[in-house]
């Protein structure tokens, strides 16, 4: 969610973006304090069917904050980022990662592909993306 100071979430969208109201209801029913974690939105996409970018767009209409990043990027006090530089164990970890790089970045889909594939943390596919300085975007939820 980048943003210019003085800026909402919701002016990235345009004056003609509108509020899924199914979606703003799950939010709504699921948000603390005006935040809403990242396990959240993918939970609530999974529970209505729903692209987890269509939560991430509805959660900045209503100005509200995504937090605690799965992979650790974002969303954390007081650090904001907790990822820690790690070099993956598993050597083929890097070389998928490599794999799946686009214009030098991996996206946060084949960061949880990944994972998922060599059976490890997300956050551990972040940590070896932060030893081999390779930035992960773009966020699912459209967060970065």
């Amino acid at each position: 969610m980048n943003r210019m100071k003085g800026q909402k979430f919701s002016d990235k969208h345009g004056p003609e973006a509108t509020v899924n109201n199914l979606i703003k209801d799950k939010i709504l029913a699921n948000a603390k304090s005006g935040e809403l974690a990242c396990a959240v939105a993918f939970k609530i996409a999974g529970e209505i069917n729903k692209p987890p970018a269509e939560i991430g767009k509805t959660v900045d209409l209503l100005d509200f904050k995504l937090v605690k990043c799965q992979l650790g990027l974002f969303g954390y006090k007081p650090e904001k980022k907790i990822v820690k530089p790690k070099t993956p164990e598993d050597p083929k970890l890097e070389d998928a990662i490599r794999a799946a790089l686009v214009d030098d970045k991996l996206s946060c889909h084949d960061a949880w592909e990944i994972a998922h594939k060599y059976n490890v943390s997300k956050m551990a596919i972040s940590a070896a993306c932060e030893v081999l300085n390779i930035k992960i975007k773009p966020c699912q939820l459209g967060a970065f």
